[in-house]
């Protein structure tokens, strides 16, 4: 399952709900669910911790378009939007977390 979060972990708790609800998958970072993905940043701990369940992916472009794009946490994916089809289309499903 692809698990798509699009909000800032810092005002929402989608990217919370989904690592203590899902039991594994992958996880696209887009919008600014991209700050998560970002080293120093005060999810870093939690989201590292879940690499052992998830692949986690990030929106290289939505990094990029935040000025983040050169603090980009060790193991996590930046995809391009290619990338994002891609991941649809090979998950069988997708849950955007609101």
């Amino acid at each position: 399952m692809l698990h798509i979060i699009n909000k800032s972990p810092l005002t929402s708790v989608s990217l919370e709900s989904c690592l203590n609800t899902a039991t594994g998958g992958d996880i696209l970072l887009i919008e600014d669910g991209v700050y998560a993905a970002t080293r120093g940043s005060a999810f870093e701990a939690k989201l590292r911790a879940a690499m052992g369940r998830f692949k986690v992916h990030v929106l290289m472009p939505d990094l990029e378009a935040r000025g983040l794009g050169d603090r980009l946490i060790e193991g996590v994916s930046p995809v391009d939007y290619g990338g994002f089809v891609d991941l649809t289309s090979n998950n069988k499903t997708c849950q955007s977390w609101l």
